[in-house]
């Protein structure tokens, strides 16, 4: 077997005449910075999601960490999160001089668990933020209303791994205050490099942000706040526009393998990372649960079957996060000694999804 774990060649193919026609459009123009590409490709990811606004930045941590300062979080500060995504997430929280607040998952959907979010909160909570992991949205109408509850707590969705995906109806990325997604190449939605989003419906938070990413800038030399060099540039929203061309059929083709898997995982007896009826998933990873975990990889490693762990330590066991550790997350480290990611990506065939799960079997 030959199986890839992402295929960004077989896309990059299929869309090779789109891909090359928007980047000699840009190097023809020469606007290699905040050209015209980005405004088109703000415009069309906003009506995408719903959202008013979208404002690009150069990768989905900028966005998340251009978020928190817009909202003015900072020392001093509360941000309740999920202990069980990539770093980033806490990452942001700490390098605005804020306080993370772990809170534990559900471990059918490793997302956050809103009921245990309330407990959280204290007179210095200053935002909430639920990860859309493995391209799930999490319970964000009932992380909403806690938010309400307490004061309008500002609600950031990191949906870095969502772009595409719905939640009663609605696009990721406009569920909440603040969404935030990224351009990563593995992503569903993915550029050539580094790059990200953020959308709201906020006119203040839009153009705090819109400031921020460019060193605070309100008009050329007049920085009316602390901001941050954090703009997309110019060819890779290019590629991002060219690949919005087949975006629609690819996230049918996630929603139709994920199915795929999900039934052979059920007529092996393989347990599966749950998707919720009330919303959709873009599998950004397809992620199932396996108690020998290291064995499985080395025997499906032989079979030519690639694997990936995401994640193998939850963050607030990580040595850099250790003061705070105190927070007591069981779901969170019990799950993360069994997750695995199988190959998951449009062009993936059912042929090929029978012979990973016969591998595993």
């Amino acid at each position: 077997m030959n199986i890839q774990f992402i295929d960004l060649q077989t896309q990059y193919r299929a869309l090779y005449p789109q891909i090359q026609a928007r980047i000699n459009r840009a190097l023809e123009h020469g606007q290699f910075i905040l050209g015209p590409e980005v405004k088109e490709l703000e415009d069309k990811l906003a009506t995408y999601t719903g959202s008013r606004y979208c404002i690009t930045v150069s990768s989905g941590t900028e966005a998340l960490l251009i978020s928190l300062i817009a909202l003015g979080v900072g020392s001093g500060d509360e941000v309740i999160t999920t202990p069980f995504t990539f770093i980033a997430t806490a990452e942001v929280i700490v390098r605005v001089g804020a306080t993370p607040i772990f809170v534990d998952i559900q471990t059918d959907t490793c997302n956050l668990d809103p009921n245990k979010v309330e407990s959280a909160i204290s007179s210095k909570t200053k935002a909430i933020i639920p990860v859309s992991l493995y391209g799930q949205p999490a319970d964000m109408d009932e992380i909403n209303a806690v938010a309400v509850k307490y004061g309008n707590i500002p609600v950031i969705e990191d949906a870095a791994q969502s772009f595409g995906s719905e939640y009663r109806g609605r696009k990721s990325c406009n569920l909440s205050t603040i969404g935030c997604t990224s351009f990563f190449p593995s992503k569903p939605l993915g550029c050539y490099g580094d790059g990200g989003a953020i959308f709201t419906s906020d006119d203040q938070i839009a153009q705090a942000c819109r400031e921020i990413r460019v060193h605070g800038q309100s008009e050329r030399y007049v920085h009316s706040r602390i901001g941050v060099g954090g703009r997309m540039d110019t060819l890779q929203a290019a590629i991002v526009l060219a690949k919005l061309y087949r975006f629609g059929w690819e996230v049918e083709q996630r929603h139709r393998i994920g199915s795929q898997y999900n039934e052979l995982c059920d007529n092996n007896n393989i347990e599966c990372v749950r998707i919720r009826d009330d919303r959709t998933s873009v599998f950004s990873q397809y992620t199932i649960f396996v108690d020998d975990r290291d064995a499985i990889r080395e025997k499906l490693g032989k079979s030519g079957v690639p694997t990936a762990v995401h994640y193998p330590m939850p963050i607030n066991d990580q040595a850099a996060y250790s003061q705070y550790r105190v927070q007591h997350t069981p779901n969170a480290r019990q799950v993360a000694t069994k997750v695995l990611s199988l190959p998951m990506h449009p062009d993936l065939s059912v042929y090929e999804q029978e012979l990973i799960i016969s591998a595993l079997s």
